[in-house]
């Protein structure tokens, strides 16, 4: 099972005071089992709380360690594979329906936002950049595919008009998105855990689930007790590793990671990302950065499948930042820390049942930070008897990826390839 790399992260340095959750002692019966504590299973607990089920959610470690506590923050529309892939499954129709759940998907992170009072840093705006003079046409390609779904805060940016929004000039245009943005991630599944306890769920930190059964009569146990329940959602996604057997190979965990500078001032910061909105470039192997409220440079990317650290993250990742900005090659790296991702084969998300008891939902390959609260919300919604979002959802086939010794190793490879794809088109 992967593990995150312990160092503190700016997300753990600047949390918002929060509880800790006692870890399960003896045995416990519910109506529904939750195995972790992160965006997915947290929204499926808060969902389910409010309606009246008795919720317990199991967690190998704190609320929001896995990705859904380290990622870069960046709140994102649609799915990673594209509509294209989508259509091709599900026909047109069918595709444009999970779009508009797409759509719903940051919705409901403000509306959560608002109820619940979270505060973490919501901002909304996110530029995707072009590398590579000949991806224009691609922009508008995509703007066009946006506008057929109704999506339209859009625009194309030439690169005059990029530089005058980023302080770098390695870019050839943009698209801009006003409807997507970025947050403080962590702050956001705290403020979800705050929620779902006070809807009456039950959360327990520090308890690794070490065996499952995911038949009629589901159940968890850890080394300090068991939970008996009438449902189970599975939401450990890339930190899931072999608890379920059946999902083992389902998702693939990749490295990526990510630093934060000191504090730079207003008129630094400004002088590098006008707006304060997120960036990303468009690359398969993608870099994508922000400003934090305190005026840092938040610079994330370098994904990888093996499972080989580097030794000095901050070093490991300057240079990726100073590509970009070298007027940052002065400044001081106050944090640098690394997470997984799940992707899965076809970079749909990937959901479904493994009994009419037992849901799970993984795999958002770098989409998760908006589709991760839908999935559990769907779950929720399933099992209180209204299934037919999910099941749209869950028509969508994944191909598994190869298991055994040769897993690791094949992935590195495919990444090589990327790396190459991305510097030679």
């Amino acid at each position: 099972m992967p593990k995150s790399i312990d160092a503190i992260s700016y997300y753990q340095a600047t949390a918002t005071p929060h509880s800790n959750h006692p870890a399960l002692a003896g045995d416990v019966n519910a109506d529904v089992c939750i195995i972790g504590a992160g965006f997915t299973g947290l929204s499926a607990a808060l969902e389910l709380a409010q309606a009246g089920y008795r919720v317990v959610v199991l967690e190998a470690e704190t609320v929001g360690y896995g990705a859904s506590g380290r990622n870069g923050g960046q709140i994102c529309t649609g799915f990673s594979s594209g509509q294209g892939k989508i259509e091709a499954q599900l026909g047109k129709d069918d595709a444009r329906r999970c779009f508009d759940l797409a759509e719903e998907s940051k919705r409901l992170i403000v509306d959560r936002i608002a109820e619940y009072k979270i505060d973490c840093d919501l901002v909304w705006g996110y530029i995707h950049a072009i590398p590579k003079p000949g991806q224009f046409d691609g922009l508008k390609e995509w703007k066009d595919e946006y506008d057929a779904l109704g999506y339209t805060d859009t625009q194309i940016l030439t690169k005059a008009e990029l530089e005058e929004r980023i302080g770098t000039r390695i870019y050839y245009g943009a698209l801009r998105e006003g409807g997507a943005g970025h947050f403080h991630p962590l702050n956001y599944c705290l403020g979800l855990a705050r929620a779902a306890v006070a809807a009456g769920a039950v959360i327990h930190e520090k308890s690794r689930v070490l065996a499952v059964e995911t038949g009629r009569d589901p159940w968890a146990r850890t080394a300090g007790g068991k939970v008996s329940a009438k449902y189970m959602i599975i939401a450990g996604n890339a930190y899931l590793g072999r608890t379920v057997p059946k999902l083992y190979g389902r998702v693939m965990p990749v490295s990526s990671y990510i630093l934060a500078t000191e504090p730079l001032g207003e008129n630094r910061a400004r002088a590098l990302i006008r707006d304060n909105e997120a960036v990303a470039n468009t690359n398969f192997i993608v870099d994508y950065y922000r400003l934090t409220r305190d005026t840092r440079m938040l610079f994330g990317g370098r994904a990888s499948y093996s499972t080989l650290e580097p030794p000095n993250l901050g070093a490991y990742m300057r240079p990726r930042m100073t590509a970009v900005f070298p007027q940052l090659r002065d400044v001081n790296i106050d944090y640098a820390w690394g997470g997984y991702i799940a992707i899965t084969s076809n970079r749909m998300p990937d959901c479904g049942r493994l009994s009419p008891t037992t849901y799970y939902a993984h795999g958002y390959s770098g989409q998760g930070v908006a589709l991760a609260g839908l999935y559990g919300k769907l779950m929720a919604e399933a099992i209180r008897g209204t299934a037919e979002r999910f099941d749209l959802l869950a028509r969508i086939k994944h191909l598994p990826f190869p298991g055994g010794p040769i897993r690791t190793p094949i992935l590195v490879a495919a990444m090589l390839y990327y790396r190459i794809r991305d510097a030679l088109s």
